[in-house]
């Protein structure tokens, strides 16, 4: 390389990083896996906001739900306004008290079979509640352990393209093959953006998500216990 191209290398560089620019002579394949992972990572975003909103509505329902149950005594009321039925806590007392309901139309003949399939009923679905919410954190699991390997994608793309270019070239300088080594890097950089929320999000919100199962369950604990009670009345 003669002394003039060496100096418009010198003059040309860059005096930081610019991730536009990075990305913008990139290559298209690299361009392309930092594209997918920017949609991804927006995507993480507006899935732990919303999780978040959704998860503190869900609770402040259901605390509202379950202090209007006890103050009426279980009654009915509390179970038929539709509105009602979108809350997890409501959908654990009702299958509760249907499975109460069956074993009284059919004479309750055995008491503690009756008290064991109201347990098991409302047990199941504070799972299936607790199931629901966590299958919405299945894109942040996802993209956690998948984001940093599809950034290194791009980052071993851009540096065989940066060897090609030596090759093509015939030239190993670092003016040569540092801006390819560079744009490549990017492309991991981006992935590890994406998936280091998407993990944190992940372990958080599934805390939550236990936490309020477990709510959910003294509930339907407490719920079974009124319930045995009613059952020694009839």
């Amino acid at each position: 390389m003669s002394l003039a191209t060496l100096a418009a290398v010198t003059t040309a560089a860059p005096t930081k990083l610019d991730p536009l620019e990075l990305f913008l002579d990139a290559d298209i394949v690299v361009q392309l896996v930092i594209i997918g992972l920017v949609i991804a990572s927006v995507w993480v975003w507006a899935l732990m906001i919303g999780f978040s909103l959704r998860l503190g509505g869900l609770k402040r329902a259901s605390a509202a739900f379950e202090e209007e149950f006890f103050e009426a005594d279980g009654g009915d009321a509390t179970l038929d306004n539709r509105s009602r039925k979108k809350i997890p806590s409501a959908r654990v007392a009702a299958a509760g008290i249907a499975e109460f309901r069956a074993s009284h139309k059919a004479g309750l003949k055995d008491r503690e079979g009756a008290r064991g399939r109201i347990a098991s009923v409302m047990e199941g679905q504070v799972a299936l509640e607790a199931d629901t919410l966590a299958s919405r954190l299945g894109f942040l699991a996802t993209t956690g352990s998948v984001a940093p390997f599809v950034g290194l994608f791009g980052t071993v793309w851009g540096i065989m393209n940066s060897f090609f270019q030596i090759g093509m070239q015939q030239n190993s300088s670092l003016a040569v093959v540092a801006p390819g080594i560079s744009e490549a890097l990017f492309a991991t950089a981006i992935g590890l953006f994406a998936a280091i929320p998407a993990v944190i999000g992940y372990n958080r919100f599934s805390n939550k998500v236990n936490t309020y199962e477990a709510s959910l369950q003294r509930f339907a604990d407490k719920v079974h216990a009124q319930i045995s009670r009613e059952m020694e009345e009839v």
